[in-house]
């Protein structure tokens, strides 16, 4: 098997072990921590995270130069730009820890409405512990990009997934010891430290990487960050989308709420992993159709056609959340968290358009056009965050995600103009044809959700039960009235084909 290939599956390993893992891990570290300091850890975390796009979208340029420098055998040009970026990435950590330097020493007027003397003592010393952390952890980085660059994906993504199993398990032993948010920001830390080193060991010793000066090319430096800036401001997008409000929530009430609030966030997230598992796939597709200059209904087509497909599994998992997600929440992290349901299902709902309309945003990537949703997404964001912040003294969190949601909103509104005008797409019919069959078919099965939803019972037995018989009618219903022909003979395909590789076995 290749390395693209077992690359591929390492990482929906790695993508399967956060979700589950991080189901599993978070009511017991809400339960060590307690709701105020589980708050803290989310809040402090949230703030240092906008820090660190200030790697400035470097690591996926070295993912791409390095690439280019091997196809031109270009050894040479491979070794001074690694050495440039080297550079650029020093610059880059002196710049977080100046930018720290100064937040530190203003932590205690942004929060000072919120926290207590004890929450800020400790706000401050993990503070301090994440900026050391991001000033070698995105340096560090470099390597992971180069085994990238090198096309060697199975060993980084072996040592994460590693790292991730042993960090779980040192993270249970830390809390039973007694352990406090201060000592997992600490072990966060030392394995980040590790994994840096082993990656560079395998980058220096084993591929025989060199970083290495030979002159200092202005151009080179240009095309770098001419290539980079949407990939950071992509970034931004992904930072400011809901972590902003972490940090509102953080200045103008207390870390309870954000803890909730995070909790919310988390839920909703984990929602869109579902769907990018489907439509990750198509970018080879994506580009394809591109380089071939199909039409903009072909490529509609092809949209639809991804879109039911996500559009099935999200509305699964969707009706289950609206129905049984309170139960859910009560008896995964207590009922002090109720109010998470309302932000997750907020961001869920916001979600469900722009996840089933992840081809479009293929086709913007085969066609290098970042630039224009990169400058609306950042936009609006920041605008509807504002607005959030501004509804959050009469709604509390539920006002922060309205408001941040409506500037995503707007955004895909916006971006569906974009799709119509500039890459051709025929919007009316792609809203037309993915709903077909589909939509119909989810309401009838949400009636019988409603129906099992009354029945008497409380525990995990009680709420599996629910969910399963949900399943049952909801796959029933979605096969035999919601799927068209062809996405019938998909699954028919599927099956016989699981079948054959058992008479074989």
């Amino acid at each position: 098997m290749s390395q693209l290939k077992k690359g591929a599956i390492l990482s929906y390993i790695t993508i399967s072990l956060t979700n589950i893992v991080g189901l599993f891990l978070t009511p017991f570290i809400i339960k060590s921590f307690g709701d105020a300091e589980y708050g803290l850890y989310m809040l402090i975390g949230a703030l240092v995270g906008y820090i660190s796009v200030l790697d400035f979208g470097l690591n996926n340029a070295i993912v791409r130069f390095v690439a280019k420098y091997r196809a031109e055998k270009d050894k040479k040009g491979e070794e001074n730009f690694l050495a440039i970026t080297l550079w650029i990435y020093g610059i880059i950590s002196l710049a977080i820890c100046l930018v720290g330097f100064v937040l530190y020493f203003n932590l205690e007027g942004v929060f000072s409405r919120s926290l207590t003397v004890e929450e800020l003592g400790k706000a401050k010393i993990m503070y301090v512990i994440l900026i050391f952390n991001m000033a070698i952890t995105l340096p560090g980085g470099a390597f992971t990009a180069v085994c990238s660059g090198y096309e060697h994906f199975v060993f980084p993504r072996t040592i994460n997934i590693i790292r991730y199993v042993v960090r779980s398990a040192m993270v249970v032993g830390l809390l039973l010891a007694g352990g406090d948010a201060i000592g997992l920001v600490l072990l966060d830390t030392g394995m980040n430290i590790l994994v840096i080193l082993f990656n560079g060991y395998y980058v220096l010793s084993k591929l025989k990487v060199k970083f290495k000066f030979h002159k200092f090319h202005l151009p080179l430096v240009k095309e770098i960050f001419s290539y980079s800036i949407w990939i950071f401001i992509f970034a931004l997008v992904g930072q400011f989308q809901w972590k902003a409000g972490q940090i509102i929530l953080g200045t103008l009430t207390n870390t309870t709420l954000v803890a909730v609030y995070a909790v919310g966030i988390m839920l909703g997230t984990y929602y869109g992993a579902f769907s990018t598992a489907i439509s990750g796939v198509f970018l080879p597709r994506a580009a394809k159709m591109i380089v071939e200059k199909v039409t903009g209904l072909e490529l509609t087509l092809m949209m639809i056609k991804i879109g039911r497909m996500s559009l099935m599994v999200l509305l699964l998992i969707l009706g289950i959340f609206i129905l049984f997600g309170k139960q859910f929440i009560v008896l995964w992290v207590g009922e002090n968290y109720l109010d998470a349901w309302s932000v997750a299902l907020i961001i869920m709902i916001a979600y469900t358009i722009p996840l089933t309309q992840a081809f479009a945003n293929l086709i913007l990537e085969a066609k290098a056009l970042f630039k224009f949703k990169a400058i609306i997404y950042i936009t609006f964001l920041c605008l509807g965050t504002v607005f959030g912040g501004y509804l959050t003294d009469d709604y509390g969190i539920k006002g922060m995600v309205i408001g941040t949601s409506s500037g995503w909103m707007v955004s895909i509104i916006i971006m569906n103009f974009y799709y119509s005008r500039i890459l051709k797409l025929e919007m009316l019919l792609f809203y037309k044809n993915i709903t077909r069959r589909i939509l119909p078919s989810f309401l009838v099965v949400m009636i019988f959700g409603v129906f099992i939803n009354t029945l008497l019972g409380v525990g995990w037995f009680n709420f599996g039960g629910k969910i399963i018989s949900f399943v049952v009618v909801y796959t029933i219903a979605i096969y035999f009235f919601g799927a068209d022909k062809s996405e019938k003979e998909t699954v028919n395909n599927l099956i016989l084909f699981k079948k054959q590789q058992n008479v074989k076995d």
